[in-house]
């Protein structure tokens, strides 16, 4: 392995390396799913006749990434029957989620969301959302557990490469594929949609193959071997709690609508209300979910032990590791750091579409070309962080992210302007690309190796949670305030993460990932 990596030449040398060349491909596997929840479905719904504000509701179909601590503690210590021993823990669960991936696209491909009622597509796109988190946990401690602390940074950079050709592929080639079948806006095709989807399924064999031909990462951490009453104790656990969460939401519906129309005429405002009904039934959700899992743990039914090294010893190891005040700014660093991005990005296609850009023009610039321009922008900041160290690479990041926001407005005053969307997708897509690769190889050197799933799995999910919430209400504040003030609005709320990387830095030194 490369102990010091300090040449141009030895850096660009690295990307041949067998590890780094496998986070291309498990990178396309991961980047895959994630468009065929968000811009892909948001456009076949709007050409279906779907409400703006509706559609942007179908991002927190993705908030399986975001709670996907919640289970990522299953997928490190439950063995699969069977598919453990002949594959490894990695690559056993690997595989299941990319299977699962592949059943949740074709489910959703047999929904017309013309005829059908939208609950749905709505299931099925929950079940994708919850299967490639699953994958991005165990891809996640994959990557991390394959290669040395030397490698992460570059490790990263090729992942984004892989996941950003992934997303071309659900992106731009699903606009392209939708198109050449014969829809468009004004000319709904229900079969389109449906071959395209089952196309994308297809893809995701990508992933499959390369899950049977990698080999399984050493074991760095101890392996704990539990009777199988243990596990199914605790996986009974997790599926009680996670019906009570799901049913207060069912049960607190009616409820929730009459919350928000009183309340709404209090603030006088439809979204805050709606925001704030949302968050209290969520927390209530997780009450549920806490009391029921606390009830079963008392009981002989829940190995208690499990339980603590499942998912408390995680918790505890790293805020014995930072302390109680650094492990909350990091914390708040992590959860902050990409909610310029997130939150604009939800509803960047309909301002595509709404700016009067076609399908075609949609997957050439901002999925194709865009898609260069991450890339390059991801190898450019996973071999700054190797050689500048990755906190100013994280700061560097953050500015140009919130910066390029601004762009928006121009576009947003501009109109239709081909070439002004060449140049707003050039800046808009580097900083995202170099800030990610800085982004990554951060969360990674804050995860110990003893709980690889579990601690990446609660970094990523703490990122992308608020983000997306306030995604899906994206829709509505730009009904209420237009698209500039909201371009506007991104672009401010990236102002506290440069105070909180400001903070960080002074107490927390991260060495260039090759040192």
């Amino acid at each position: 392995m490369i102990a010091s990596i300090r040449s141009w030449q030895e850096s660009l040398r690295a990307f041949l390396t067998p590890q780094v060349v496998t986070m291309l491909f498990l990178g396309i596997a991961a980047g895959l799913p994630l468009l065929l929840i968000f811009s892909s479905l948001s456009l076949w719904l709007r050409e279906a006749g779907v409400d703006r504000s509706a559609v942007t509701y179908f991002s927190w179909a993705a908030l399986g990434y975001s709670f996907k601590f919640v289970w990522a503690p299953l997928v490190d210590v439950l063995p699969l029957p069977w598919l453990s021993k002949l594959l490894g823990r990695r690559r056993s669960w690997m595989l299941l989620s990319q299977l699962m991936i592949i059943a949740s696209i074709l489910l959703m491909s047999f929904i017309d969301p013309q005829q059908n009622t939208l609950t749905l597509m709505a299931i099925a796109a929950v079940l994708l959302g919850f299967s490639s988190a699953t994958q991005d946990v165990v891809i996640d401690a994959y990557r991390i557990e394959s290669a040395d602390p030397e490698l992460q940074g570059l490790m990263s950079a090729t992942y984004i490469a892989g996941y950003r050709i992934g997303m071309l592929i659900a992106g731009a080639g699903a606009l392209f594929l939708a198109s050449h079948f014969g829809t468009s806006f004004g000319d709904y095709q229900y079969q389109a949609w449906q071959n395209t989807y089952q196309l994308m399924a297809m893809t995701m064999l990508i992933g499959v193959v390369t899950t049977l031909l990698c080999r399984e990462p050493k074991l760095n951490h101890a392996v704990y071997d539990s009777p199988a009453q243990h596990y199914m104790g605790l996986l009974l656990t997790f599926a009680l709690a996670v019906a009570g969460f799901v049913a207060v939401f069912y049960f607190s519906a009616d409820y929730a609508a009459q919350a928000k129309a009183v309340l709404s005429a209090h603030v006088y405002n439809y979204e805050l209300a709606a925001v704030i009904v949302e968050f209290l039934r969520m927390l209530g959700g997780l009450s549920v979910a806490v009391l029921i899992s606390v009830v079963l743990i008392r009981t002989p039914v829940v190995d208690a032990d499990l339980v603590v090294r499942s998912y408390v010893d995680p918790v505890r190891d790293f805020f014995s590791r930072y302390g109680l005040s650094m492990a909350l700014l990091l914390l708040a660093l992590v959860g902050l750091y990409r909610i310029s991005d997130i939150v604009l990005g939800v509803i960047s296609n309909v301002f595509y579409q709404d700016m009067g850009y076609s399908k075609n023009e949609i997957a050439t610039v901002v999925k194709t070309f865009g898609l260069f321009m991450t890339i390059a922008g991801g190898f450019l900041g996973g071999i700054l962080s190797m050689r500048y160290g990755v906190m100013r690479i994280l700061f560097l990041g953050a500015v140009l992210s919130a910066a390029t926001n601004l762009l928006f407005m121009l576009l947003a005053q501009t109109g239709y302007d081909i070439v002004m969307l060449y140049i707003v997708i050039s800046a808009d897509n580097l900083s995202a690309g170099l800030a990610s690769a800085a982004f990554i190889a951060f969360l990674s050197s804050l995860t110990n190796i003893s709980f690889t799933a579990v601690q990446y799995a609660i970094f990523s999910s703490l990122m992308t949670l608020l983000p997306k919430i306030l995604g899906g209400y994206s829709g509505s504040m730009v009904e209420t305030m237009g698209y500039e003030q909201f371009f506007l609005l991104t672009a401010l709320l990236g102002v506290p993460v440069l105070l909180l990387i400001a903070m960080a830095a002074k107490r927390f030194r991260l060495q260039a990932v090759a040192q």
